[in-house]
């Protein structure tokens, strides 16, 4: 039986909060929960549906996609089947920024200006309707319920977003106390800070944990290693997103704070992707999105090759997102969850194609290749490996202790042995390495073009 405050929040406040807002989220939601029992043919059908109206809705109110339609001379009240949307071409981030007024629509009232972080290049600039919001919102909240927790159970949110962050004024820290949610910044983390967020959660005692993998794992370990025991809090779940999930991450942050770990994945360019349900699937939020993946020359792959994630995102009218190349590599799945639900699945996202690190031979392979050569060297705190080109690749290294000369030139030798024997190990000993400016991690960053 819920909590009496979490069900005042959940049936009340939150939907009260949500009509003051103009955004329609609750009944998305329970619209979502009904039609994720649907069949995938019924699936499939629905989604056919909603995209040939969002064709017609951008042909008759997009300026960029009435051009683009006609040039192509393109009727998309005759979409029939999903492969349809192939006759398209792809939106890239160039196009996005090239033609910014005209992908509006000449009906979007109260748009919501966007940008991406721009970690690996120039941010991006968008924008999104209430539509976009409340549908986004709806498919978190269905995925927050399919692990026993609800909007209104007590939540930890580690997190790093400008955008978050700056919104924490007088009317947002009272929201907050009401919806009984907590927000630690993910920027820094130092001992003294990553202390104070353990203190804050065993206060707290949250039902669920919301954040970075990065950033609840760092917690986690400096736990384990100060002694303090974070299992008996009550914690049902920790969300993750944002960043790729490894499995070392997964084991500490289930292991600590003793609860499951739910994977998440979407942008806030791209939208709600897809969310790991407690049977393990990692289930595609269908009714909103649809998925392909092609190839480094745009074609499509089918299910159970790797390839690049594009997204259409079918409740984004005010400002379409159609056939977006999110960067992203992944796989789909043609299985069927064991859960009953009829949503596709993604069997594996293997993160940004700048993920990736390419050979002097030319030969792409994941950093992974990298990272567990430094994750077995139980001196290394922390790395990040920069891929400045195809000769020369940077490491910085935080350790324990140091690093003698035959650490350093068994490093050397493992690295070129996968990225070829010429190419220079640039290692750098630094005391710590900071998170990007939205306050996520990441391991590996290439600047050869994967592609």
């Amino acid at each position: 039986m819920p909590n009496i405050s979490t069900h005042l929040v959940s049936r009340f406040l939150f939907p009260l909060h949500e009509q003051i807002k103009k955004h329609s989220s609750v009944n998305v939601r329970k619209s979502m929960e009904n039609t994720q029992w649907f069949s995938p043919e019924e699936i499939t059908q629905l989604q056919i549906e909603r995209l040939r109206q969002l064709l017609i809705y951008a042909n008759t109110h997009v300026p960029y996609y009435q051009k683009l339609f006609a040039g192509l001379n393109f009727q998309p009240e005759k979409i029939n089947v999903l492969a349809d949307l192939q006759h398209l071409p792809f939106l890239d981030k160039p196009a996005i920024r090239a033609n910014l007024e005209a992908l509006k629509s000449n009906q979007a009232r109260h748009l919501a200006r966007f940008n991406t972080g721009g970690s690996s290049g120039e941010p991006l600039v968008f924008f999104i309707g209430k539509e976009r919001v409340s549908h986004d919102i709806a498919a978190k909240w269905r995925a927050t319920r399919w692990w026993g927790v609800d909007i209104g159970d007590p939540e930890i949110v580690v997190w790093g977003s400008p955008i978050e962050l700056g919104a924490q004024d007088a009317l947002r820290a009272v929201r907050d106390r009401l919806f009984r949610s907590k927000l630690l910044p993910a920027f820094e983390m130092s001992d003294q800070k990553v202390e104070s967020f353990l203190s804050t959660i065993c206060e707290f005692r949250p039902k669920m944990l919301f954040g970075y993998p990065s950033a609840l794992s760092h917690i986690a370990k400096h736990a384990d290693k100060t002694g303090i025991i974070m299992r008996n809090l009550g914690i049902k779940v920790a969300f993750v997103t944002s960043e790729r999930l490894y499995g070392d991450q997964r084991k500490q942050i289930s292991d600590t704070f003793g609860c499951r770990v739910a994977n998440g994945y979407g942008s806030r360019d791209a939208g709600f992707i897809a969310h790991e349900c407690p049977a393990g699937g990692m289930h595609i939020t269908a009714e909103d999105i649809i998925v392909e993946i092609v190839d480094s020359h745009g074609h499509p792959l089918p299910h159970g090759e790797s390839g690049e994630i594009v997204v259409t995102h079918l409740a984004s009218r005010d400002f379409p997102f159609i056939r977006y190349r999110t960067g992203d590599i992944g796989t789909l799945d043609d299985k069927v969850c064991d859960c009953g639900r009829g949503l596709p699945l993604i069997r594996e996202i293997q993160g940004r194609s700048t993920d990736f690190v390419v050979a002097r031979d030319g030969t792409v392979m994941h950093g992974l290749a990298l990272i567990y050569i430094l994750r077995d060297m139980p001196q290394i705190k922390t790395f990040k490996i920069i891929q400045e080109s195809i000769d020369l690749t940077h490491v910085l290294i935080v350790t324990e202790g140091g690093l003698s000369q035959v650490d350093t030139g068994q490093i050397i030798a493992l690295f070129q042995a996968r990225l070829g024997r010429g190419v220079i190990i640039k290692i750098e000993q630094v005391s710590e390495i900071s998170a990007e400016k939205s306050g996520k991690f990441r391991y590996v960053i290439s600047k050869v073009a994967a592609g």
